[in-house]
């Protein structure tokens, strides 16, 4: 492929600025979900350790996703207005400090207050990650672009559950988590030495009172309030399926080791594969309909999970693997890029309500899928995913609908076109 010179729109692929931003971004992914979801193959350790249910160890995890998702529309809104570089570069450096800290904790319930303090730290970084490449890239290759940043986040879940496995079956799950710090802490270094200078300004001081209506015009416009329904639901499912594998594989008739339960975890190579891919099949022929096939391979998977057989439950975690990173690959973008073409619309602020949604549903999700879990076994937690997907599945559907009358352009009238939502 010809290479492209950089416009001053944004990045254009096949240049060097792209490749440096993609990569970049790409190190922020990894090193959020190894810190945020490397706890998830421990849940049935901390139940064993601690002595708490299932549902209550999940809180190491959910703790984390809870308190990420209160603090990410506030501390995203104000922190962009402070340089969106220097700001993902403290959340990184900040949220790496406490996960070295971490293995030290002298009990459970300092443990998931440590985990919570994370989530604060890291809650302004995926939303001024998804803002600055939204920015940054040239819209016409905004779905790829914003592809390499799901696959980091895909690449960095997968290795700080199987790294986190397999340190803690050789020397516990202290020094699990500590390898997790030091990778994190890496991660922040590679950002920062690859990141480009940025090419447009940051936006003018915003202070927390002011984000009222903001919100509430970004809450008015239909195709984000479903795209922030789908980010909810579709997170919800995936995590549910995660979090409860392990004590289902730890557990008769299977007795799997922890080390070996986290391999389920390698399902996630899918993410690099099929993030991008999946962006740039939604920006060729809609984006609605992609989100709607995610949503439905991630349900039919909920089920091929059920029987008792270690490779068809691999095949079933594979399918909502798949479902989830299609959906949410190209419903994160286009939260981004709905916005930009809204009067007034703000990509990071977009962004940030599409992660309160997402990490919302995490907590949420996850948690009631352990109750599911306890009370009903695998049966419940396949019907509880289905459920999610279902609803989610509806409101893509509606998305479709919603997005023909597309939002007027800033700067320029709206031309009617070829419809393709």
């Amino acid at each position: 492929m010809a290479t492209i010179a950089s416009t001053a729109t944004g990045h254009e692929r096949g240049t060097p600025g792209f490749r440096r931003l993609g990569a970049a971004m790409w190190c922020a992914g990894l090193a959020t979900f190894v810190l945020v979801y490397s706890p998830q193959v421990l849940l049935p350790t901390f139940a064993a350790e601690f002595a708490v249910s299932s549902s209550t160890a999940s809180l190491a995890l959910s703790a984390t996703t809870l308190a990420l998702a209160v603090a990410v529309v506030p501390l995203s809104a104000v922190c962009e207005s402070w340089g969106r570089t220097r700001m993902m570069t403290a959340a990184l450096a900040v949220s790496a400090a406490l996960g070295l800290i971490e293995p030290f904790a002298p009990s459970f319930g300092v443990l998931v207050v440590l985990r919570a303090l994370q989530g604060v730290a890291l809650a302004a970084l995926p939303a001024l990650a998804m803002a600055h490449t939204t920015r940054e890239v040239a819209a016409r290759w905004l779905g790829g672009a914003v592809g390499l940043l799901i696959a980091g986040n895909a690449l960095g879940g997968l290795t700080g559950r199987l790294v986190t496995g397999f340190v803690a079956d050789v020397a516990g799950w202290r020094v699990a988590l500590g390898v997790v710090g030091g990778v994190s802490l890496l991660c922040m270094v590679a950002f920062r030495l690859l990141l480009p200078a940025p090419r447009t300004p940051d936006p003018p001081r915003v202070r927390l009172r002011e984000l009222g209506r903001p919100i509430g015009r970004h809450l008015a416009d239909p195709v984000l309030r479903g795209l922030f329904a789908v980010s909810f639901l579709v997170m919800g499912a995936f995590v549910t399926v995660y979090n409860y594998s392990g004590f289902r594989l730890e557990a008769a008739p299977f007795g799997v080791p922890v080390g070996l339960a986290g391999l389920v975890f390698l399902g996630y190579l899918a993410g690099p594969v099929v993030s991008p891919w999946a962006g740039r099949v939604a920006d060729r022929h809609g984006r609605a309909p992609v989100v709607a096939a995610g949503l439905a391979v991630a349900a039919a998977g909920a089920w091929v999970t059920l029987p008792a057989n270690l490779v068809v439950i691999c095949i079933g975690v594979l399918l909502v693997t798949v479902g989830f990173f299609t959906a949410h690959a190209v419903a994160s973008g286009w939260a981004g890029r709905r916005a930009a073409d809204l009067p007034d619309g703000s990509p990071a602020l977009a962004s940030s309500l599409y992660l309160l949604a997402y990490y919302a549903g995490s907590s949420v999700g996850g948690s009631l899928g352990g109750v599911a879990y306890d009370h009903l076994g695998w049966l419940g937690v396949s019907c509880f995913l289905t459920l999610l997907l279902a609803a989610g599945f509806l409101v893509a559907l509606r998305l479709r609908t919603s997005s023909r009358g597309r939002a007027p352009v800033r700067g320029r009238p709206r031309v009617r076109r070829g419809r393709r939502p």
